[in-house]
């Protein structure tokens, strides 16, 4: 009675091993754990969020590409006075956020014909999986912050300003979310 029972179990052991090695491939995770429908193929994948390095790094490259078009200096049409500002990439803050479909973070810039410090906010979109800088705004001048947000993420201007309008986002949103 023993031997039957070790044999039984074997089989049903061997019998199942093949519809377990199954289930991990269809309809569950996936090519680097991304959740998949039912089907392994023409199911929906999800995006991938890029990460904070990616995120920063497309911020740098935007610059830098920027700068070579310029003779070297990043140039931003400051709202306030009208004047193009040249300026110098001095470092991308550590922080990112996300609001709406963009990513943002704040940069430290010098402007090299002036000597001040500048700091402008970045807003990046996830256009098909390559990150693209969609609009820069000065944010504060000489360490005087131009605008401020709200809780739902609205730009507020502090005085008589229009940085807070960025360049192409929705008037009066922070990084243009929507």
């Amino acid at each position: 009675m023993k031997k039957v029972f070790v044999i039984t179990l074997g089989m049903l052991l061997a019998l199942n091993l093949p519809g377990g090695a199954r289930a991990a491939e269809y309809g569950g995770k996936e090519h680097g754990g991304v959740t998949t429908s039912a089907q392994e193929h023409g199911g929906t994948t999800q995006a991938q969020t890029p990460s904070t390095e990616d995120i920063r790094s497309a911020m740098k490259s935007y610059v830098e590409a920027e700068s070579q078009k310029t003779g070297g200096n990043f140039e931003v049409v400051d709202p306030d006075t009208n004047q193009t500002r040249q300026l110098q990439l001095l470092r991308v803050h550590e922080r990112v956020g996300k609001t709406g479909d963009y990513y943002y973070s704040c940069a430290d810039f010098k402007d090299v014909n002036s000597g001040e410090m500048l700091d402008l906010d970045l807003d990046v979109a996830d256009q098909a999986g390559k990150l693209a800088v969609v609009d820069v705004r000065v944010h504060k001048v000489g360490g005087e912050e131009r605008y401020t947000y709200d809780e739902n993420d609205n730009r507020i201007p502090l005085g008589d300003t229009k940085s807070h309008l960025g360049t192409t986002a929705p008037e009066g949103k922070e990084h243009g979310g929507y």
